[in-house]
């Protein structure tokens, strides 16, 4: 009898294999077009910032006679690194603001070094007031700390445009395609009417545009709270959004009174950082481009 067992014909593993294969070529292809979506996301990115710090590039080769356009770069970084400010932020200034007079020593002159405005009721400790990154997460795990939920996102107004921050709890795909926002989105609302804005579900709100809409929800959010943060001259300096895995039915007063003040104490410190630490930074450029040209 075990001489007659049954041998398994080879074309009976065909039918298998043939479907194993399949799901082999779809997760391939799946994970090429994550692949091409990331690489688009970010070229999309560099567009957006690539000609500012190209302009602020230019505006320091012809001001310290640089020999090219390297050279200004790594005078951008010095500057940004020492001062601890994203490099971005200084080409900005650099390309937005008027420069130092022909021959002067100084770019702004003596400036008095105004005191931080306090940053205690952010619940964190003590903080180094000039270190934009140390604060602006603190600002945010006080607003998801206030709102009850773990993701969440700070943008800073650039040129009329919010730049994403700062982020936590986050996929790659979601801070790509909000890395800058000028839409309708809650945000950008909020930054607008300089109000709180809450969307109670995203699917069915329409306050997005469906691509929008799609990569929120593939985030694993269903409700949005954003916070403007707004400066004693009403002027909005960005937006703290906290993201939340259901629904909202929105916030209690105590809830919306703590991120009113969350909201004005961050405006009051962006305002102040950039009247103070960002023109240290430029002052810092300046010394280094002077520097560079007397070599």
């Amino acid at each position: 009898m075990a001489d007659h067992q049954l041998v398994p014909h080879p074309q009976d593993d065909q039918p298998s294999s043939g479907h194993e294969a399949i799901e082999r070529a779809a997760e391939r292809l799946a994970a090429r077009a994550q692949q091409l979506q990331e690489q688009v996301f970010e070229l999309e990115v560099q567009l957006r910032a690539r000609p500012k710090i190209a302009l602020a590039e230019g505006v320091l080769v012809e001001r310290y006679g640089l020999p090219d356009a390297d050279a200004a770069f790594a005078l951008m970084r010095q500057a940004s690194q020492r001062a601890n400010i994203k490099l971005h932020q200084v080409a900005v200034a650099v390309a937005r603001l008027p420069g130092p007079a022909q021959g002067a020593s100084l770019w702004f002159g003596e400036r008095p070094q105004e005191p931080a405005p306090p940053l205690t009721g952010l619940g964190a400790g003590t903080l180094d007031a000039r270190n934009q990154g140390e604060v602006l997460g603190a600002a945010l795990r006080r607003v998801l700390e206030i709102t009850s939920t773990h993701m969440g996102n700070v943008q800073l107004v650039e040129d009329g445009t919010l730049r994403m921050e700062r982020h936590t709890g986050l996929p790659r795909q979601f801070t790509d395609h909000f890395a800058f926002v000028d839409g309708q989105t809650a945000c950008s609302r909020a930054a607008v009417g300089g109000n709180q804005v809450t969307v109670k579900e995203v699917a069915s709100s329409p306050g997005f545009d469906e691509v929008s809409r799609r990569v929120i929800l593939s985030a694993g959010c269903r409700g949005v709270h954003s916070v403007p943060l707004v400066d004693d001259a009403k002027t909005v300096r960005g937006v703290i959004s906290s993201h939340h895995p259901h629904p909202l039915d929105g916030f209690a007063r105590p809830q919306l009174q703590a991120l009113h003040r969350t909201s004005r104490a961050i405006g009051r410190w962006i305002d102040w950082h950039r009247r103070t630490v960002l023109l240290d930074a430029l002052e810092d450029l300046h010394q280094l481009g002077l520097a560079r040209r007397q070599e």
